[in-house]
Formats: C-alpha cells, structure tokens, sequence
C-alpha cells in the first residue's frame, strides 16, 4: 500500500511564493505520473500539474509561468514551487500520484491535501 506525505502549506501574501512536497512511502514496482490537484471551497477540484516518469510537465493555463513541478525519483518526491501567488490560487492542493504495483497493476492516490491560504 502507498502513502502520500504532503507538507508545505499555510498563509502567505499576494505576490509571495511557496514550495510543496510530497513524498511517496510504502510498496510499489514503480511511479509513473506525480501532480497535484486543487480545490477550493465552493469549487470543483481542477488539475493543476503533472510531470511524467521522463519529467515531460503539463500546466493548467491559470498557473503557467507562475508554478513548477519537479520531481527527485531518489526520494520519490515530488515538488511544487508556486510563485506570484495570488487569492485566486487559495485552495486545498491535492498530491496525485499514478503508479504500478508489485502485482502490476496501475493504481491513483491522492494525498490528504495541503491548504494554501493567499491573503493579506
């Protein structure tokens, strides 16, 4: 069984910056596609970013320019640097990673979300 560890969140202010991690634990033959998801309240979840196995990345048009994703496969861990936060990009971030397990077999998790507050 795989376990998402998500750290990073809290408050910052509008323009300011924050990092996300989230660290995979527990069995698995191997991590195909990692991301992250949002949700904020009132609105459906929106997926935010992905970065495959060969760290091709993909960006929702609200976060490209401002976001990136990156991945240590060492640690299996994946990041999210978000800049020139603004209230808009307040939300629960989801960890989602898409991996195969020891039985073969393609599995999705999510992490237990992360809040991120842009607020003066």
């Amino acid at each position: 069984q795989v376990q998402l560890v998500e750290s990073g969140g809290g408050l910052v202010q509008p323009g300011g910056s924050l990092r996300l991690s989230c660290k995979t634990s527990g069995s698995f033959f191997r991590i195909n596609t990692m991301g992250w998801d949002r949700q904020a309240p009132g609105k459906q979840r929106e997926l935010v970013t992905t970065i495959n196995s060969a760290g091709s990345t993909s960006y929702a048009d609200s976060v490209k320019g401002r976001f990136n994703i990156s991945r240590d496969n060492a640690k299996n861990t994946v990041y999210l640097q978000m800049n020139s936060l603004t209230p808009e990009d307040s939300a629960v971030y989801y960890c989602r990673v898409y991996y195969i397990n020891e039985h073969y077999k393609y599995v999705e998790v999510w992490g237990q979300g992360t809040p991120v507050t842009v607020s003066t």
